[in-house]
């Protein structure tokens, strides 16, 4: 614990030096061992002359709120006292007097769903101690997160984790081409387009853009020559429901048994969640899937609602994935990732700017073709390695939607070394 409250101390008196060092330091203490941690930062940092309080209502110049009022054992509704200290805390964070910094996680947030348990602290920085649990970086936990930093505290490991996060080395495997490779060893995608040709564009551009060899599409585009129409001499990894509209259904049965490698996405995903014979013909597949359905379509799958999916998303993606017996990754704040017998992962990349349409009609083309130069890849490490590579291209946007567009350009520009 006194390893913990220092390590509190420092970053606490880093934020407060940073806001001008002006005014009160309020530690807002809770019963348990977060409140222990806070009461060691508290008195750390008087003695280096700080104004400090641990009273219970803060002081009328507070400038930085230590949030230590609950830490990961949380699992019921907070209310009361506590509920009322919780709405001090956020009120002083809102107007902008203060600064609020978490211990573990913001109070009140579930430390595996992400989400309020009531009503939660919005921290500007959460420092995670020890581990990172998946409640900071999926659901609603990013909003109430802020800035995250990790102290591990040089203690040895606990115990296995939920979830890992995903990180830049899934990027590995396309860091560096081979020098004798042409457009033949790079691999072929095959667009599967529908009513909306839009989409099936975007997927299209995305997968050339990943490298992909070649890109067979069922569409033409007279300003785009280099997407060629797919004549049906093979099948390669397969990229099926993105703008298909209700026709993709009567494709999905041979693509569902022929394609090597096959990700589906949007109205392939409404398809089997509508027809039980395609359900049952996934489940069967022997070859390597990839599913990539944002909440609505996840909570179709699911049978059940998208408050539901987003109430614990990692169970939610999970389920799916050993329903299934595909690699999964459910969308949104934290994209999960999920497959059977594998931990899961998290992608801590992405925010706001990527919430614009066409957005996941270029992740899954980005993952067919990043999938297409690596056949021998599993399904797993070609999404996290996806959904990173698409969260690292809209972090780049500072203000504003990043168009679907736009976005395959800057996922283009980045080096994944």
């Amino acid at each position: 614990m006194e390893d913990a409250g220092l390590a509190v101390a420092k970053l606490a008196l880093a934020l407060h030096a940073a806001r001008g060092g002006q005014g009160s330091i309020w530690v807002a203490c809770g019963p348990g061992n977060n409140g222990g941690d806070g009461r060691i930062a508290a008195r750390r940092l008087a003695a280096l002359g700080l104004a400090v309080s641990t009273a219970d209502v803060a002081p009328p110049d507070t400038r930085l709120v230590v949030d230590a009022l609950f830490g990961l054992g949380l699992k019921r509704a907070i209310e009361g006292v506590w509920a009322k200290r919780i709405a001090q805390i956020n009120t002083l964070a809102e107007s902008g007097q203060a600064c609020v910094l978490a211990i573990d996680l913001p109070s009140g947030l579930d430390c595996d769903r992400g989400q309020p348990l009531g009503v939660a602290v919005r921290a500007d920085h959460t420092l995670a101690l020890l581990t990172l649990k998946p409640g900071l970086l999926t659901g609603a936990g990013r909003a109430h997160v802020g800035t995250l930093w990790f102290d591990a505290l040089d203690e040895t490991p606990g115990p296995a984790p939920t979830a890992m996060l995903i990180g830049r080395q899934s990027l590995a495997p396309w860091s560096k081409r081979d020098a004798l490779s042409h457009k033949g060893t790079q691999g072929d995608v095959q667009i599967v387009a529908g009513s909306m040709p839009g989409a099936s564009r975007l997927a299209a551009r995305a997968a050339l853009a990943a490298g992909a060899g070649r890109v067979f599409a069922e569409l033409e585009d007279p300003q785009r020559p280099e997407l060629l129409r797919w004549d049906g001499r093979a099948l390669a990894t397969v990229v099926a429901g993105c703008g298909g509209g209700d026709l993709i259904a009567a494709r999905l049965p041979t693509l569902l048994e022929h394609a090597p490698r096959l990700v589906l996405d949007a109205d392939a995903l409404n398809a089997i969640a509508q027809d039980a014979a395609l359900a049952t013909q996934l489940r069967a597949r022997a070859q390597a899937t990839l599913l990539t359905p944002h909440p609505l379509e996840a909570a179709r799958l699911l049978g059940r609602s998208v408050a539901d999916v987003q109430s614990d998303r990692l169970h939610a993606a999970q389920t799916l994935a050993d329903r299934y017996g595909c690699t999964l990754v459910l969308k949104g704040s934290g994209s999960v990732i999920a497959a059977p017998a594998r931990v899961p992962a998290i992608n801590g990349s992405g925010g706001p700017a990527l919430a614009t349409p066409g957005s996941g009609d270029v992740l899954a083309g980005w993952a067919g073709g990043l999938w297409a130069q690596h056949p021998g890849l599993d399904a797993f490490a070609v999404a996290c390695a996806a959904v990173h590579w698409h969260g690292l291209a809209g972090d780049t946007q500072a203000h504003g939607p990043l168009r679907a567009n736009d976005l395959i350009e800057r996922m283009a520009a980045l080096d994944p070394a």
